[in-house]
């Protein structure tokens, strides 16, 4: 077997084939690897004559994964996870909380939460330095599994990854009618009152969706059902007129404005448990299990903080 030396494979290598892999473009792997295309491609080319092995096979209109290349980035993954953790590890002996963290929210949360989170933050980690994104779910959990991010704000159950969930709050739902609206005049409703055609939904990929349908007891549904891209737009089409869904608590702050036109409804047992989701090998775990109890302790205005807290694992189901 022919030796190889290890001090020509570096970790910047396998990060530049990983964001191949990941973005199957060079020109986007560079953008985001924070070099040039050139660089990056040439580097790329290194580490195949290294191995010995065609990694990618390129063509003009796209970028695709050979056999040999899709088996051993797989194990280039695994070593930067395990790099990742050495130096995570090493960050819990100056602190867990101190520099930078890395925070991913979800989109029907994170424009409501972060005002009130922000200064909750400043003031009880002012060493913290703070980056923030909000996005779908699934997308928010890949950055986490793939150590874009440290922790996420999201809906549990999270189901599917290795990942440690905690608990937070519950946040109520509530019923949002055009103010002419028939089932606006009641006092009271239960959740099968809102089945119906003018149930308006966000579009697929948002918790939110299938959260509500879960909740009225409707099928998901791809057709039937007027769609909105974001919370906000799914807000100025009830008021506009055009049906009625159900809104979370915490996105109902400051909409004095629209008391003319969208009347809203309490719905007891509506809601949603919003938590703090990390990775389960990252050994600053017991640290953000602390955070999560703190934030628990400052539930946000008109959420329940849980009860007890209690950490639960969500195991990958590869895991055995």
């Amino acid at each position: 077997m022919t030796y190889i030396p290890l001090s020509g494979l570096s970790l910047r290598d396998i990060e530049y084939v990983v964001a191949v892999d990941d973005l199957r473009n060079f020109s986007r792997a560079a953008e985001r690897c924070g070099v040039s295309q050139g660089g990056l491609s040439e580097q790329v080319r290194k580490l195949e004559a290294l191995l010995g092995v065609v990694l990618f096979e390129r063509s003009r209109r796209r970028v695709t994964l050979t056999p040999e290349g899709a088996r051993l980035i797989a194990m280039g993954r695994d070593v930067l996870t395990a790099a990742r953790a050495m130096i995570e590890a090493a960050r819990v002996q100056t602190g867990p909380l101190e520099g930078l963290l890395r925070i991913g929210l979800i989109a029907t949360l994170g424009p409501y939460y972060v005002p009130s989170l922000l200064p909750l933050l400043r003031r009880a980690h002012p060493q913290l330095r703070l980056q923030l994104t909000d996005s779908l779910t699934n997308i928010m959990l890949r950055a986490l599994r793939h150590d874009e991010l440290d922790l996420v704000f999201a809906v549990l159950p999270v189901k599917g990854e290795n990942f440690h969930c905690a608990p937070l709050f519950e946040e109520p739902f509530l019923a949002a009618f055009p103010a002419d609206h028939p089932l606006a005049e009641r006092p009271a409703l239960l959740m099968g009152d809102l089945q119906g055609p003018d149930l308006l939904l966000l579009e697929d990929g948002h918790c939110l969706r299938d959260q509500a349908l879960a909740l009225c007891g409707m099928p998901i549904q791809r057709d039937q059902q007027r769609l909105a891209a974001s919370l906000e737009m799914l807000w100025h089409m009830i008021g506009a007129g055009e049906g009625y869904s159900l809104i979370p608590r915490l996105a109902l702050r400051n909409r004095s404005e629209w008391a003319d036109l969208i009347s809203l409804t309490p719905i007891a047992g509506a809601n949603r448990t919003i938590g703090l989701v990390w990775r389960a090998t990252d050994p600053r775990g017991p640290a953000f299990a602390e955070f999560a109890n703190f934030l628990r302790e400052n539930a946000p205005e008109g959420c329940r903080a849980v009860s007890t807290f209690a950490t639960q694992r969500e195991e990958d189901p590869t895991d055995s």
